[in-house]
């Protein structure tokens, strides 16, 4: 494998400082061709669905918490069992998922409406690779670095960037929100995912445009040690409310 560069360990150690990640932030890499040195996911494919779904996970977003331990290149194939995965990332427009099962299983259940599915935001230019492992240990320069974040950090996020996006289902469309149009995007999740990758009710994902890492760090950091400050007035205060 390629070495890692400096500049993204350290930025993978100031985002976890800052915020307190329990989890490493990992890095998304959209590419033409395989980076030098980095191995294709290696599991085999599932047995199809009749109507010719498979890959080698449940959905992409399995690839994130695989890519906590390891780096990794995928191909279309890989993410082939979710057609909305699929759609997000670039590798199927909707003409071509439209009538697959699972897409007329969420339709039915009403989980989505054929309305809503066209404004569902997507990568726009087919990709050949999307690279997954933690940020600490990217050999290239990653497009989108996705961290897990619970309410509290959140808080901080929130405060911190006036423009962060919070949306919903399907989870997966933060990253093309980050990849395409620059923006800071939180999901609080959806089930399709949730169940997919055994998330914990408790967390949600943050996708981060790449470029916008550093100034997305130094206001957190800002924004932190005004909580810390806000944190030690309130534990004081509470104090004259306690038992003499």
């Amino acid at each position: 494998m390629m070495p890692a560069l400096d500049h993204w360990f350290e930025s993978a150690a100031a985002i976890t400082s800052a915020l307190n990640l329990t989890t490493p932030p990992i890095a998304i890499t959209f590419s033409d061709s395989s980076p030098a040195g980095v191995e294709p996911y290696d599991a085999p494919m599932a047995e199809a669905t009749p109507d010719g779904r498979t890959g080698s996970v449940p959905a992409g977003c399995v690839f994130w918490t695989k890519a906590v331990d390891r780096t990794f290149t995928t191909v279309a194939a890989d993410h082939g069992n979710c057609s909305v995965g699929s759609l997000t990332h670039g590798f199927a427009t909707l003409e071509e998922v439209a009538g697959r099962s699972d897409v007329a299983t969420l339709l039915e259940s009403g989980w989505v409406t054929m309305d809503m599915v066209p404004g569902i935001p997507v990568v726009t230019e087919r990709p050949e690779t999307v690279t997954y492992g933690p940020l600490a240990e990217t050999p290239v320069d990653p497009d989108v670095v996705m961290i897990r974040v619970n309410g509290k950090q959140l808080m901080v996020l929130s405060d911190a960037l006036p423009d962060l996006r919070i949306d919903g289902k399907p989870q997966c469309h933060i990253v093309a929100v980050a990849k395409e149009r620059g923006e800071v995007a939180v999901s609080v999740g959806c089930m399709l995912s949730r169940t997919r990758t055994n998330m914990p009710r408790t967390e949600m994902t943050c996708a981060i445009p790449a470029n916008r890492l550093q100034d997305v760090i130094e206001r957190v950091e800002a924004t932190a040690a005004i909580d810390s400050m806000v944190a030690a007035y309130a534990a004081e205060d509470a104090r004259r409310f306690l038992p003499v």
